[in-house]
């Protein structure tokens, strides 16, 4: 069976079967625990960004963490037309 894959930016597309969650980046940030994930995710080379402006939401995959300008409605709204 073909993997499917969900597009989160202009340049990247996700296989959807790696996708472990989609957050809203203003809503998930309050968090100390969140920030320091993604701290985490930077200084391991694991976040990947093809944002030219302020990201919107992450992606959290299971190898890697998006950064995209598209916000999390968007991308579950693009992921419900997959599935």
């Amino acid at each position: 069976m073909k993997a499917l894959f969900l597009n989160i930016s202009q340049n990247i597309s996700v296989p959807t079967e790696k996708i472990i969650g989609i957050f809203d980046m203003d809503n998930s940030t309050v968090s100390p625990d969140t920030r320091s994930f993604l701290r985490t995710s930077q200084s391991e080379k694991k976040l990947v960004s093809d944002v030219r402006d302020i990201p919107k939401s992450f992606v959290v995959t299971s190898d890697r963490v998006y950064l995209s300008q598209l916000s999390s409605h968007t991308l579950e709204g693009r992921g419900e037309k997959i599935n």
